[in-house]
């Protein structure tokens, strides 16, 4: 498996990652995230979406996308832009989920997306942690939105960066 990681995340070679190789990666280190169908459509230097559509193997006894399900959509678009920037800082950063909180407004059919824009507050985590030595935390809020752009779920993760000497 870490030569999984090694090629899809560690590799000096490839400038950056790409959706493509995130969902890859999904396969060998998140597969209950790939099988439920959540993907990376987008993955930008300020914002990443996900998204996962609503199917029977992802659904909850309400006919709808289980809360866990939409957890790990939300979860990866702030994931994978923090594994891009640290990649780009090319520094051995360690990251880790420390607290997630979320609410849900709207029963979730059909396909769902999950933006996370708040890259730049990570650019600033990161700098910090680099600078001081010492960890630092990060909180990012998640959107999720149906196709009619209508809100069915908000998220909130806070990570925790730090450079490992």
């Amino acid at each position: 498996m870490s030569f999984i990681f090694n090629i899809f995340v560690k590799n000096p070679l490839l400038m950056s990652l790409t959706p493509s190789k995130i969902n890859t990666f999904l396969i060998f280190k998140l597969p209950s995230a790939y099988l439920c169908g959540v993907r990376v459509k987008i993955l930008e230097n300020q914002k990443c979406i996900t998204t996962v559509k609503h199917k029977w193997i992802n659904q909850n006894p309400f006919k709808s996308l289980f809360w866990a399900v939409q957890g790990m959509a939300a979860e990866l678009s702030t994931g994978a832009i923090i594994i891009n920037k640290v990649k780009e800082s090319e520094k051995n950063i360690a990251m880790l989920l420390v607290k997630n909180e979320a609410s849900y407004s709207k029963k979730a059919t059909g396909r769902i997306y999950f933006e996370c824009n708040e890259g730049s507050l990570i650019d600033s985590a990161i700098e910090e942690a680099i600078n001081s030595g010492e960890g630092k935390e990060v909180t990012l809020s998640v959107l999720g939105k149906n196709s009619e752009s209508v809100e069915v779920s908000r998220f909130s993760f806070t990570w925790s960066l730090k450079v490992r000497s």
